[in-house]
C-alpha cells in the first residue's frame, strides 16, 4: 500500500486541507498507516499532478490562504482498483522487537524502561482510540451503528488499532513481569 491509499481513504470523509488530514490521519488511519505532514502535503502535491484529487483555494483573513483538497472521480476509481486486488503480505517493522530479543546481551534496565515507555503510550491510544469510539457511534449502540451507518470502514479499522494497542498493553505487561522476574 502507498501513503496515497491512505490518503485517498481518509478524504473519503470528505474536503479537508493539508492540515486536517494531518490531523485526522493522527487520530483515524495512525492505527494502521504513518506519516509526517511533510510526507502528506508532497503526496498530496503529486495526487494533485496526476489529477487523483482537486484543489480549491479558500481565502482566509488574518491567516493564510488554505487549499482544501477532494478526490475526483479518477482518484475514486483508484481506489476501487486498489481494494479489488489482494494486500500485498504485512510486515512488522518494530525497533522495540530488536531490543527485547537482544535484551540477555544488551542493557536489560534500558530494555525495561522502553517496555514500560512502550506500555504507557499503549494506553494513552487505548484512551484516545475508545473517545474516537464514543464520538463514532454518537449515542447508538454497535449494533446500531453497524447497520446503519454510512461508511463503517473507519469505525472497523478504529477496533483493529483498539485491539492491537490492548494487545502491545498486554503483552508488554507481561514482558515487563518476565524481566523483573529474572533480575529479582
Amino acid at each position: 500500500m502507498s501513503l496515497r491509499h491512505a490518503v485517498m481513504a481518509a478524504l473519503l470523509e470528505g474536503e479537508a486541507s493539508g492540515y486536517d488530514l494531518a490531523k485526522g490521519f493522527d487520530a483515524s488511519v495512525a492505527n494502521f498507516w504513518m506519516a509526517t505532514p511533510q510526507q502528506l502535503y508532497r503526496e498530496l502535491d503529486r495526487m494533485r499532478e496526476d489529477g487523483l484529487v482537486q484543489a480549491r483555494v479558500v481565502e482566509q483573513e488574518r491567516r493564510p490562504n488554505k487549499r482544501l483538497f477532494s478526490l475526483t472521480e479518477a482518484g475514486r476509481r483508484e481506489l476501487r482498483e486498489f481494494t479489488a486486488g489482494p494486500p500485498r503480505p504485512g510486515a512488522i517493522r518494530d525497533e522495540m522487537m530488536v531490543m527485547v530479543q537482544a535484551v540477555d546481551a544488551g542493557d536489560a534496565e534500558g530494555v525495561r524502561a522502553a517496555l514500560e515507555e512502550r506500555v504507557e503510550w499503549a494506553r494513552a491510544k487505548i484512551a484516545r482510540f475508545e473517545r474516537l469510539q464514543v464520538r463514532l457511534l454518537g449515542g447508538r449502540t454497535e449494533e446500531e451503528f453497524l447497520a446503519h451507518a454510512e461508511r463503517v470502514g473507519p469505525y472497523l479499522t478504529l477496533m483493529r488499532g483498539l485491539a492491537f494497542e490492548r494487545e502491545n498493553e498486554r503483552w508488554g505487561e507481561w514482558a515487563l513481569t518476565v524481566l523483573r522476574q529474572r533480575v529479582g
